[in-house]
């Protein structure tokens, strides 16, 4: 069974009282055990004490939001990926609709990026997505399979099985829109058959693609009915503990009801 992953990222919110509030929250609402594995992306300055409340619980990881595509060197105000895994960061969130036009970044970009974390053995969790005029014109699947193309199938067998891919519709991130269910299903499964084409022995079925793009309790039950869809990429919900433990929770029940 693919890995089922509720992800949160809290961008660049909450000061260092609320951060670790949070985690500590959500700590004491989450179950010992559970189906779903649990990540949070806190912004940089908080990782390395987060790291350390969070040490042994066997479910729950702590993610970057971003790194560094050069190993090293004079590049102010940067974070290297070595420098995410000495202080115990197993994650990396890459190529997030808002870092790709905020901060320009490209394909190329995001595929060195790709490198410099599994050089790590860090996770890679890679954003990929359409925007809305994208969607209306059509070329939403090529724009798709360009990102997936360009940043990720340089990567082998192995290395492409030790990614994430988050598909998150450009146009529903925080705009409290959300993408049909029907549109959800269509694209993680384009995905899938995207990977399968450019790889053997159809491994796209057994890479772990979650959903982002204004995801809430409202919506998160029927998301996850969606039979590609392995988990979630929350913004603003993940947070509030409360509403992020609760979509949590819908992610358990569903599978432990397909499990009977």
């Amino acid at each position: 069974m693919r890995k089922k992953i509720i992800a949160g990222n809290w961008k660049m919110n909450l000061n260092y009282a609320e951060a670790l509030s949070l985690v500590d929250t959500i700590v004491d609402q989450m179950e010992d055990d559970g189906l779903a594995e649990v990540v949070l992306a806190p912004p940089f300055i908080y990782l390395r004490d987060i790291v350390s409340r969070v040490q042994g619980s066997t479910r729950l990881s702590i993610a970057a939001q971003n790194c560094s595509q050069f190993k090293n060197g004079a590049h102010t105000g940067e974070v290297s990926s070595s420098m995410l895994s000495s202080v115990g960061v197993e994650c990396v969130i890459v190529g997030h609709s808002e870092r790709r036009a905020e901060q320009n970044e490209s394909n190329e970009i995001l595929k060195l990026k790709i490198d410099r974390i599994l050089e790590q053995f860090l996770i890679p969790v890679f954003c990929c997505g359409e925007t809305a005029e994208e969607r209306k014109n059509g070329s939403h699947s090529e724009i798709i399979n360009r990102q997936l193309e360009q940043s990720l199938f340089h990567l082998n067998e192995a290395q492409l099985l030790s990614c994430v891919i988050a598909y998150e519709p450009v146009w529903a991130i925080g705009t409290g829109k959300n993408a049909s269910i029907d549109q959800i299903q269509e694209m993680h499964s384009l995905i899938r058959k995207q990977i399968n084409h450019h790889y053997k022995n159809n491994i796209g079925e057994n890479i772990s693609i979650i959903y982002g793009g204004s995801v809430s309790v409202s919506n998160a039950e029927e998301i996850f009915s969606a039979p590609d869809v392995d988990g979630a990429l929350i913004g603003g919900a993940s947070l509030k503990a409360a509403d992020f433990t609760l979509i949590l929770k819908m992610m358990e029940k569903m599978l432990s009801s397909r499990m009977v």
